[in-house]
This record gives structure tokens, sequence and C-alpha cells, in this order.
């Protein structure tokens, strides 16, 4: 089993889910009291977070560039970030080390491109959610245009993931909230939902919806799992 490289603490509260998945998994496809190699490089994510506010992207990808450095050097064979947000970097990450980076937009496309879906509505953070980074990717690489809120939706839907859940604060308010959103972008003819933040699967799974929901941790671990026991 090759060993995972996690950069995480963005926030810890789904770095937690990170670390459950990928050693259930290697338990389910191992057998026994086998559990994931892992590294974790985790960030204080208040100093994260103080940069995405004022915009210093260069400082924020200094930042993950030592990061995945640093997990390269402890013995890692493949990075994943466990973020969808700060994959705005991903392409300087992947440059700064000689291991592969496992985007999650791509574990997502891949997981999209097994159903029906043509159009999902994309929940993220107003950085994932606004900008390029990620829809792009989605668009360039893999031929998938994603629909978001609107301008009231994308703030509450951010608010929401930096207020509560990045602070482990789980409210059915607020998941009431969500579904009302979902339920506009439906109306919008979406026919599939990305929860486009790590933190968003502590709301929403697919129980609560008949569309296909595509839940970027899940996703995200399962392909580096694969990438993993891969010989």
């Amino acid at each position: 089993m090759k060993t995972i490289g996690l950069i995480g603490g963005m926030s810890w509260e789904s770095t937690v889910i990170y670390y459950q998945l990928l050693n259930r998994m290697a338990r389910q496809r191992m057998g026994g009291l086998h559990s994931a190699r892992l590294l974790l490089w985790s960030f204080d994510f208040a100093e994260i977070e103080a940069l995405q506010a004022i915009g210093d992207w260069d400082a924020a990808t200094i930042a993950m560039c030592e990061a995945a450095q640093n997990v390269e050097k402890g013995g890692a064979e493949c990075i994943i970030i466990c973020t969808n947000t700060m994959h705005k970097m991903a392409d300087a990450v992947q440059a700064a080390v000689n291991i592969p980076l496992i985007h999650i937009a791509d574990a997502t496309a891949a997981a999209i491109r097994q159903t029906s879906a043509q159009k999902p509505l994309l929940l993220a953070t107003r950085y994932t959610m606004e900008q390029d980074f990620y829809k792009g990717h989605l668009a360039d690489k893999h031929g998938i245009n994603v629909i978001i809120p609107d301008e009231t939706g994308r703030t509450l839907v951010h608010n929401i993931i930096y207020d509560e859940l990045c602070q482990g604060i789980i409210s059915p308010a607020s998941k009431q909230r969500y579904l009302e959103i979902v339920e506009n972008g439906l109306s919008r003819d979406a026919d599939g939902i990305i929860l486009g933040c790590t933190e968003v699967g502590l709301l929403l799974s697919q129980s609560d919806f008949d569309v296909p929901v595509f839940d970027t941790t899940e996703l995200h671990a399962k392909t580096a799992m694969d990438f993993a026991l891969d010989s």
C-alpha cells in the first residue's frame, strides 16, 4: 500500500472524515487489522481563512506548496488536498513536488460521468462557486458544466460553511435552508448535486434527494485509496 499525504486542517472537521474514510476503506478492501498509510499536514485554519478573506492567494499558495513538500519529504507517494477551495492552487502544488496530486474535481467528474447528470448544482464556498478554478476544471477537462445558486443562495451556503460547519455546528435549520437552495436549483433544471465543500456532507447526503448526489470528500478519498492499492 502506498503512503497518502494529506494536506488538511481546512477545516479539521472534514479532515477527520478523510481520515476515517481512508482507514475504513483500507480495512474493507484488505481485511483484518489493516489501515491506511497516511501522512497528515494540518494547518491552523484561522491563518488560511485570513489569507482567503483578504484575497492573498499568493501567500496561501506558498503555504500550500511548502506543506506539499513537507509531506513528500516525509515519504508520501501521492498528495490529496483535503478541501475543494484550496484546489485553486492545485497546479502550483503539483509543480512543487515530484509525486502525483490527486485532484478532487477529477474524482468528482469520474463519478458524475457514471450517471445521467448533465448540469449538477454546485454547493461550495463562495470562492469555489464564483471563481473558475473548479468550475473551469470540470468544464475544460471533463465537459461538465455546473450551475450555482443565486447571489443570496451563495452567500447563505458560504456563511453556513464558515460560521457553522467548519466549527462543528450542525443545525437542522441550516439544513433546511440548504434544502431550499437545492430545490431552487432543481427548478432551474439542475439534475444532480455536488457537495463541493468537504464539510457540506455533514448536512446533506444522497438520502435527502432523488437526483444523484456527489460527495466530493468521499469520492476524493476513494480515488486516493484506489491509487494507494494499485499495484
